[in-house]
């Protein structure tokens, strides 16, 4: 949820900066990431292993499910009944959509560019959470911050410069304004370089939009710094020792969920039940699993296999 209010928050800046669509950025961002699993990509990896044989499993492909088809709250029709634009920013916000793998995106002609609000979340998306993980990185210890500004300007500048300004601030201030200045240098570079590449395509309309390359984007130097970034996080954050033990456990768990589901029906809530006879078990399975959040995975399977789990 932290998340997702952070990217709406960077969206709706860079949106109103480019004079773009506010409304239907702000219903991306609060609905890129409802397809999520518990665990995150984690969990997406688990279930996409386990549905090999009906296609596999995407959050973004599961977000547009959400909201097309197991929100059931009308009797007229089912879903929420969101406007087509953003239902085709839901299934293109990441980049081409492939119709072979997911022919339910085939109404989102695949074939064209999505527009600059989707084009531009899957920037944002990126931006927020790569904000995020330095924060969690560094809160935990998992990270150090003199290594992180020594390997990565991004972050190194403007630590340098809140230690130069503010040569009485604490630790903490410090490191928020360090990562204040990270997320200000992408997003105004990103709002510039954008417009520079809307200005040199003569960009007009969304038909053009649509049949161009895609346009939203960090200019070159910023983005080699962002790649630094994320090579850094990969290497120093994601397979971290501790890191890699959580997320075992964490596959395990949900594997076994989805085994101990898959052999007892009645474990299952009675929505998910209705929808097992209507689309077959193992939908309603991986439906009712990447409905989970974290905590809530972990206590159902503490309460199915008695176990102790995250000690």
């Amino acid at each position: 949820m932290t998340h997702t209010i952070e990217v709406a928050q960077i969206g709706r800046t860079v949106a109103r900066a480019l004079s773009l669509n506010e409304d239907l950025v702000e219903s991306l961002a609060l609905s890129h990431d409802l397809g999520h699993t518990p665990f995150g990509h984690l969990g997406e990896e688990v279930l996409n292993d386990l549905l090999l044989e009906q296609g596999g499993f995407n959050h973004n492909r599961q977000s547009l499910r959400i909201v097309e088809h197991l929100e059931d709250r009308y009797p007229e029709f089912p879903g929420l009944n969101l406007t087509w634009e953003v239902r085709e920013g839901i299934a293109k916000h990441s980049g081409p959509i492939d119709v072979a793998s997911a022919p339910e995106f085939e109404e989102y002609q695949p074939e064209l560019q999505a527009p600059l609000e989707a084009q531009m979340i899957d920037q944002v998306d990126e931006i927020a959470y790569n904000h995020h993980d330095v924060d969690d990185g560094l809160e935990s210890g998992l990270v150090d911050i003199e290594e992180l500004a020594a390997g990565v300007p991004l972050f190194g500048e403007p630590l340098a410069r809140a230690r130069r300004d503010h040569p009485a601030a604490s630790d903490r201030q410090i490191r928020n304004a360090a990562l204040r200045g990270m997320v200000d240098r992408l997003v105004s570079d990103l709002i510039s370089t954008t417009k520079f590449r809307i200005d040199r395509s003569r960009i007009g309309s969304v038909d053009d939009v649509r049949r161009s390359e895609p346009i939203v984007a960090l200019s070159e130097e910023v983005g080699k710094g962002n790649a630094i970034l994320k090579v850094f996080l990969r290497d120093n954050l994601y397979n971290h020792q501790r890191i890699e033990r959580m997320k075992d456990e964490s596959r395990r768990l949900l594997r076994a969920l989805f085994g101990r589901y898959m052999d007892n029906e009645r474990l299952l809530s009675p929505e998910a039940r209705r929808r097992a006879s209507q689309e077959g078990r193992i939908r309603a399975v991986a439906d009712y699993i990447a409905g989970m959040t974290d905590r809530y995975a972990t206590d159902e399977y503490r309460r199915l296999f008695d176990a102790s789990i995250g000690s």
